[in-house]
């Protein structure tokens, strides 16, 4: 099956900041996490692949295709941290603008949507909510059946209830197995409930891009005092990364079985998203 997105060897540079030879690749059928701190990239990616920015070096296959090909974009929904539309037109409004932004463009299915989310259609978009403009960028990326949604922090400003629905959503939208996502967000524990990769950006470089059951099924936590970290061999115990405290030692351990099989009385927890983050951003190497 042909992959929903490709990116190779991606380069942007800025004052300051560059992406260095990013790669990854999304299946068709897949949701891919895309995590890592304020300023890592993840946005400048993102953009690059949307050809928002212009890339430096690399390739970028979107849908077997080129962003620059107006078919191609067409089948791609996109959800950033805010709404770029004119403030002081409602959203019954900017409902006749879409169809002319859009060529499948649904108006059925984007009153289901605005009505599923209890929006006025005779808001303003400058009245509306951050919350409330993350529902209406969410509805409007939907409601011209693509195929790739491109989401860049699409829970953010949402309550509990509201976001828990908006991932119900898109876990419907990937019953079609032609569906991909791109689901970038600080929410960890939304990434948790519903991808299947998890690819990590730190200061421009990708540290990891794997299928998440990898990560979060057989990884985990080792909790040790110092003297007992010191008795351990890294490489023949699987010890990927450490970080200190004043109680003692945490450790990413690759094979938290294989770890108990050898200390049966280890104390180890379970690999959260957000624990991982914190371990490849502030840890050291093991």
């Amino acid at each position: 099956m042909q992959n929903a997105l490709e990116v190779q060897n991606l380069c942007k540079s800025y004052e300051g900041f560059a992406l260095r030879n990013v790669s990854f690749t999304l299946p068709k059928g897949a949701v891919m996490g895309f995590v890592g701190e304020n300023g890592a990239g993840k946005t400048t990616t993102i953009k690059s692949v949307l050809g928002l920015v212009r890339k430096d070096a690399g390739e970028i296959s979107v849908l077997g295709g080129s962003i620059e090909d107006a078919a191609v974009r067409a089948k791609i929904g996109v959800v950033f941290d805010d709404l770029h539309l004119h403030k002081t037109l409602r959203i019954r409004q900017a409902a006749k603008i879409f169809p002319h932004l859009y060529e499948d463009w649904d108006a059925e299915l984007f009153a289901e949507y605005i009505n599923r989310f209890n929006l006025d259609a005779e808001k303003k978009i400058k009245d509306l909510s951050r919350g409330m403009r993350m529902k209406l960028s969410i509805s409007v990326a939907l409601s011209h059946h693509p195929d790739l949604l491109i989401l860049d922090e699409p829970t953010a400003g949402l309550d509990p209830v509201v976001r828990d629905e908006v991932l119900e959503i898109f876990q419907d939208f990937m019953q079609d197995e032609n569906h991909a996502i791109l689901f970038s967000s600080h929410i960890t524990s939304d990434i948790d409930k519903i991808a299947d990769y998890l690819t990590f950006i730190h200061n421009g470089e990708i540290l990891f891009s794997v299928p998440t059951d990898e990560l979060l099924g057989e990884a985990g936590i080792l909790k040790c005092s110092a003297g007992e970290a010191e008795t351990l061999d890294a490489e023949r115990e699987g010890l990927l990364r450490v970080r200190k405290n004043q109680f003692g030692c945490e450790i990413l351990v690759r094979s938290k079985e294989q770890f108990r099989m050898r200390h049966p009385d280890a104390v180890i927890d379970p690999v959260t998203t957000e624990s991982l983050m914190l371990f490849y951003a502030r840890g050291e190497e093991a």
